[in-house]
């Protein structure tokens, strides 16, 4: 499959590009001096590439320029001939206004012009955008490509200057690495399936293990295990139970006794136990404030003298020092223990404040409870009962949910190891076929290296590596390197010179190695030549000639000052037929589109 012709229904303002199918060079020239040194010229040349995706089909895109400046472009009908792989072709026509609408005609000849042919003549007219993609791919049949439809590989044969960033990653995979990095290693060789079902089984596994978060969250208050829940679920359904007996039977004798029996068993000893234990509080409280007032110290060896004096007793030197000292003695262990004591009366206050509220919990429960038993009122004593049975069914409600949340938990996590054990088992495959094609010389994989590596040799005189693994998590990693004398990775490739080589030699060495297939035989590159010096230019353009007589048609763009030195050589770079759309800046003429700058 090879592109045929651009073209549309307002000539006079986008002239009709018919393309060979070797070699095909849009060249820009800047004749005006003062645009040389400017880096971007406006005349069209990268817009082209947009126009023959737009013709394949791609979705609409309001900051594309045809529907950015729908006052410039509403009235434009596109029209893209294709040649297709048995020799015959397909003309596809899209408009700006209603580019969700799309016609197909199938024909032999080639360069039609069926800008201004009826309705009726077309094969589909006005197909849904869907059913129109489906059709172009069945008419591409790219069976090389299957599972994946044509438009997932365009973006390495429609390059444009976003994306020589990324030899692998492209500007229109904006998505996740799921979406595109299975296609590329099916188009590497590589056992797609496997990448897409770990893929899979690794987005299934993020699902359940958030799913396993929130349950667990939601459960985070309980923690009572299974067994714990089902066991208590049974002692309440039992209680329901009999509740509904007795107040089927409407007879409160069986509740009037085990309203004595909790009465007597628990309520009442409770309030016994805690009355005995607030007494024995309130005496060491007593205590306790007893001692605080009476640690105080009673001697004074000042009175002590004028006493022993009045009685002829000396009362100086050594004795007296010795009563002072024994008096600071006795009040550093006096302060101490005063501490010890008032914290240990705070310890006994506060305990007492909980004994009291819970007394009065038990107290207004035993007066319920008394109530309830002293009650003649049947009536009463029913509502009650029915109400105790209500706030237990409730209770089995929580409890049934809580079990139901728990064995749900459960069965996830059981799920989850199940799935970490399928991926894992993925992934060895994975491993195993990665290694496999790696170490096969005949592998798809190993031609596509050999001819990528060939290309960049060629043009730089450098060894370049392209290479593919999955790492510790089953991801695939791309590699494509420059490699220094010793065969060692540099950091050459990091430069967008270099860089756009790689992207070129990948593109390339793919289409080449694929040639025997149902895959596509064109590839279009903007701005080829851009920064390599003049003799690496020449090496470029000969390859992309020798890939063009082995049946692969090229669509290369560039300004005329990247074009190489002629010096030696009277013959122009490029052939006439070669170039088949030359742009200029000194008038509106000279454009792609034949209007002013938008």
């Amino acid at each position: 499959m090879k592109l045929s012709r651009l073209y549309s229904n307002r000539p006079d303002k986008f002239a009709p590009i018919e393309f060979v199918s070797e070699l095909n060079v849009v060249l820009a020239e800047i004749r005006l001096p003062e645009n040389r040194k400017k880096d971007t010229h406006n005349l069209g040349k990268t817009a082209l590439g947009r126009m023959l995706d737009f013709g394949f089909l791609a979705r609409r895109d309001a900051n594309f320029f045809l529907f950015k400046h729908s006052d410039l472009f509403g009235d434009f009908v596109f029209y893209l001939e294709i040649e297709l792989a048995d020799g015959s072709y397909v003309s596809v026509r899209r408009s700006v206004a209603e580019a969700s609408k799309v016609a197909f005609k199938k024909h032999a000849g080639r360069h039609q012009d069926f800008s201004t042919i009826p309705v009726q003549d077309w094969d589909h007219f006005d197909m849904p955008f869907k059913r129109a993609r489906e059709l172009m791919d069945s008419l591409l049949d790219w069976r090389a490509l299957r599972p994946w439809a044509y438009r997932k590989g365009l973006g390495y044969l429609l390059r444009s200057q976003d994306d020589f960033r990324d030899v692998f990653h492209l500007r229109r995979h904006a998505s996740s690495h799921a979406d595109w990095k299975p296609f590329l290693a099916h188009v590497l060789g590589f056992d797609d399936e496997l990448i897409t079902r770990h893929y899979a089984k690794e987005k299934e596994l993020a699902k359940k293990r958030e799913t396993e978060q929130i349950i667990s969250m939601e459960l985070a208050s309980s923690v009572e295990g299974a067994s714990k829940i089902d066991g208590i679920l049974l002692l309440k359904q039992e209680e329901v139970e009999k509740k509904q007996r007795l107040l089927d039977a409407f007879d409160f004798r069986t509740e009037d006794r085990l309203q004595t029996k909790q009465l007597v068993e628990k309520v009442d000893e409770k309030i016994a136990t805690l009355n005995a234990h607030r007494y024995s509080l309130t005496q060491n409280l007593k205590k306790i404030t007893n001692s605080l007032k009476d640690d105080q110290i009673v001697f004074d060896p000042e009175k002590a003298e004028t006493l022993f004096k009045e009685a002829g007793v000396l009362f100086e030197g050594q004795l007296k020092k010795d009563f002072d000292q024994l008096i600071a003695f006795d009040k550093a262990i006096t302060e101490e223990r005063y501490t010890y004591l008032k914290e240990e009366r705070a310890e006994i206050q506060t305990e007492l404040k909980k004994i009291n509220r819970e007394l009065n919990i038990l107290g207004k429960r035993r007066s319920e409870t008394l109530a309830f038993l002293s009650g003649s009122d049947a009536f009463e004593k029913y509502k009650q009962v029915s109400a105790d049975l209500v706030t237990l069914r409730a209770d089995i409600s929580l409890l049934k949910r809580q079990r139901e949340s728990l064995h749900r938990l459960q069965r996830l996590r059981t799920e989850i190891r199940s799935l970490v054990e399928v991926k894992g088992h993925i992934q060895a495959q994975i491993e195993t076929d990665f290694e496999a094609q790696n170490s096969d010389k005949s592998s798809m994989f190993s031609k596509i290296r050999l001819f990528f590596n060939e290309i960049v040799e060629e043009v730089i005189d450098r060894k370049a590596l392209l290479s593919v693994s999955p790492n510790q998590q089953g991801h695939l990693e791309f590699k494509a390197e420059i490699l220094d004398e010793a065969g060692n990775a540099t950091s050459a490739d990091m430069g967008h010179t270099y860089r756009k080589l790689l992207c070129i030699a990948f593109d390339m060495a793919v289409l080449r190695a694929h040639m025997d297939e149902d895959f596509p035989k064109f590839v279009y590159h903007d701005g080829v030549f851009e920064s390599l010096d003049d003799r690496k230019k020449k090496n470029l353009l000969e390859i992309i000639r020798r890939y063009t007589n082995l049946g692969i048609q090229s669509v290369i763009t560039l300004i005329d000052s990247d074009i190489p030195s002629q010096e030696e050589d009277t013959q122009p770079l490029f052939r006439e037929s070669e170039v088949v759309l030359l742009l200029h800046d000194e008038n509106e003429d000279g454009r792609l589109f034949k209007m002013q700058s938008w």
